[in-house]
């Protein structure tokens, strides 16, 4: 903690801390306050600037505040719609799966459990959908992000790289590679998109064509780390990514750490909002998860997690539920005949 190149003592590249440079001896006097010591220091409780960042409409800190990538889609969604309408396509032949009476479809994904081919591509998707409806002004470009600065390979980045927009499939080529070869759940894949919309938010930047691949594997580094009880070291990435080092690595998660304020933490609420828009968008983009007929292990299985759940719950409902009155003790209001004269 003591080493000056230490990332938990250099500023932070864009929001840097009110900190004071020296500190005065501390007087003992009870009639000073702590404004006139020259002691007030910062609390870790006030290290943002909460007007500046607005996090009650920050979608990675606040549950209620819409995603990012949820509304930048609506405009590409609403111009398929009304494409349709006008061209008078046919829907064609449907191959939605409906329950039945008879035949119950599910799919295998859960909020605690989601399905990782499924979630990869809903996650490759939002990413695209960020750098296609991006701010057309442009915001600034951060070096440590910049390929043409920091190329993840030796072959020579083009003029035009940072031009032409990635593809939804070369996106879910990139992450898909790095999740399978560090074997990565589908909850960090969820956790990297936090991650990645808080950083646009708290850095106010915009993901592009020039940037979004470093992007991606600083969100993905930082995810795994928090999320993974085993997490994978950098070194292990520079065998998944061959021409990269050590040191840009432990550089990209110095500075990404810094933007993000070392905020990592995900609480559930936001945590399940971004799970239901992901399937939100899979549907809105004919995505569907993979759905299968109920069989008769797996009803007997979910009815013994029902059975359980309700037995691991049943002692708390108990203080709570009311308690009828007794018959006996229950005094009606009588009613007695009025006279008129």
């Amino acid at each position: 903690m003591g080493n000056t190149t230490s990332c938990c003592v250099s500023s932070s590249p864009k929001l840097r801390r009110n900190a004071h440079s020296r500190l005065e001896s501390y007087r003992p006097d009870t009639d000073l306050s702590r404004e006139d010591t020259g002691c007030n220091l910062q609390h870790i409780s006030d290290r943002e600037n909460i007007d500046d960042l607005n996090m009650e409409f920050n979608p990675s800190d606040h549950p209620r505040a819409s995603t990012i990538f949820l509304s930048k889609s609506q405009t590409d969604v609403r111009e398929k719609r009304k494409s349709l309408f006008i061209n008078h396509h046919p829907p064609g032949q449907t191959s939605r799966k409906y329950s039945s009476c008879s035949t119950i479809f599910l799919d295998d994904s859960t909020v605690s459990q989601p399905n990782l081919k499924y979630t990869i591509k809903c996650v490759a998707l939002a990413i695209y959908y960020h750098i296609k409806n991006r701010d057309p002004d442009g915001r600034m470009l951060l070096d440590i992000f910049d390929e043409n600065l920091h190329p993840l390979s030796k072959s020579e980045v083009p003029p035009d790289y940072d031009k032409h927009n990635p593809e939804q499939k070369q996106i879910y080529r990139f992450v898909r590679t790095l999740f399978s070869a560090a074997q990565l759940t589908a909850e960090c894949a969820i956790v990297t998109l936090v991650y990645l919309e808080r950083l646009l938010t708290y850095a106010e930047i915009d993901i592009c064509p020039a940037n979004w691949k470093r992007i991606v594997l600083g969100a993905i580094l930082l995810a795994s780390k928090v999320w993974d009880d085993q997490a994978v070291w950098n070194v292990d990435y520079c065998q998944i990514l061959k021409d990269i080092t050590v040191e840009d690595m432990n550089e990209l998660e110095r500075q990404f750490l810094e933007l993000l304020q070392f905020n990592i933490n995900v609480p559930s609420s936001v945590y399940a909002k971004y799970y239901f828009d992901l399937r939100s968008l899979a549907e809105a983009n004919n995505l569907s998860f993979p759905l299968e007929p109920l069989s008769r292990e797996r009803a007997h299985k979910l009815e013994a997690i029902s059975r359980l759940c309700e037995d691991k719950y049943k002692d708390l409902r108990k203080p709570t539920r009311k308690r009828s009155a007794s018959a006996d003790n229950l005094i009606l209001p009588r009613w007695s005949p009025a006279i008129i004269s």
